[in-house]
């Protein structure tokens, strides 16, 4: 990814930070940002000292005009944005789908899907001038699946496949790649409940073949296949990183 500028959202930690990190080391100049603008300069201070490209600049997925701002600043630090990656999302609602408040449904939808659809509209088009440009967004299985608990977080993630497909149709002309990646359960904090206990978390394993969760590093390598020029005939795609749960296994 030598000479590539990528710009992931989420990327103070979890899944995102991983990204970050792994794409710099692969020669990316990478764009760290979250809501909070400590956490983000530390992360981007860290890939510095190892000799990476980076900069911090904290947005809030929910705020459009934040947003804009943080695509400006990385056009203005380095001229371009090749790489976007969507990571960041949020769950703020646990448990039956129909219970859900509006408000709760409401904040899924705008941050998980709108927030997408904000950034895909001001990356794109600067993608499409130069001929060359690749879109990440991070799904979920839960957009597979129905849960009894993640209901409104499952819509939202199947609504950004369609997104993908549906941008990777209309942008292809131009030669910008939109594609989606669909984790299961990483060990991050977003799905720490689920994980930290021994007994909740020897119960999940036992439906996935590999007998174990993921681990953040193994998001990136997929994101910079998808980033890089090994992934530059794939478009349209929801590469599913789940250890083999969502096709069977367990006792």
């Amino acid at each position: 990814m030598t000479g590539r500028v990528a710009l992931i959202t989420g990327s103070s930690r979890g899944i995102g930070r991983a990204i970050a990190e792994r794409m710099a080391e692969a020669g990316a100049s990478v764009v760290i940002s979250s809501r909070k603008a400590d956490a983000c300069e530390q992360v981007a201070a860290g890939i510095r000292a190892r000799g990476g490209k980076a900069i911090a600049h904290a947005a809030s997925i929910a705020d459009k005009a934040a947003l804009q701002g943080l695509v400006d600043r990385a056009l203005e630090e380095w001229g371009r944005i090749d790489v976007l990656v969507c990571n960041a999302a949020v769950n703020p609602y646990f448990g039956p789908l129909l219970e859900i408040t509006d408000e709760a449904f409401d904040k899924i939808m705008a941050s998980n899907v709108r927030s997408n659809v904000w950034l895909c509209g001001m990356v794109i088009p600067h993608m499409a001038e130069r001929r060359d440009g690749s879109v990440i967004v991070v799904s979920s299985i839960a957009g597979f699946k129905g849960n009894t608990h993640l209901g409104a977080y499952g819509i939202s993630k199947a609504a950004d496949m369609q997104l993908i497909r549906n941008l990777a149709v209309e942008w292809g002309p131009a030669n910008v790649r939109v594609n989606a990646i669909a984790p299961s359960i990483i060990r991050t904090d977003f799905a720490r409940k689920l994980w930290e206990d021994p007994q909740t978390y020897e119960k999940a394993v036992r439906s996935y073949p590999l007998r174990r969760i993921g681990e953040p590093d193994e998001i990136a390598g997929p994101a910079i296949f998808l980033a890089s020029k090994a992934g530059s005939f794939v478009t349209g795609h929801v590469l599913t990183v789940d250890g083999g749960v969502t096709i069977g296994g367990g006792d």
